[in-house]
């Protein structure tokens, strides 16, 4: 091949393969669960946020299954996971 075709080619191929590139990059995004806030279901220090007044946030909680504590997890799921105290809660608890 002449190398004044060679290199349209490469340039071709190399675009081809960007995009390929990025259309996964793109679908690997869409595909993460979406999240909901779950209250009264994290450990002590393991919340992901509103832990109270007082406190600074994420790994605040104080207690085990603290009410106004929550924790990310997988839409649809917060309501059965169960805990010593009940259940996990779409709103803080008491």
């Amino acid at each position: 091949m002449a190398r004044e075709t060679l290199t349209p080619l490469l340039a071709t191929l190399l675009a081809a393969a960007v995009t390929a590139g990025m259309t996964n990059a793109a679908q690997a995004e869409t595909k993460k669960p979406a999240m909901e806030k779950c209250y009264g279901v994290a450990k002590a220090g393991q919340n992901d946020c509103a832990a109270g007044p007082g406190t600074s946030c994420a790994g605040t909680s104080s207690v085990d299954y603290q009410g106004n504590a929550w924790k990310l997890v997988k839409a649809g799921t917060c309501l059965t996971i169960k805990t010593p105290k009940g259940s996990g809660s779409l709103t803080p608890k008491a």
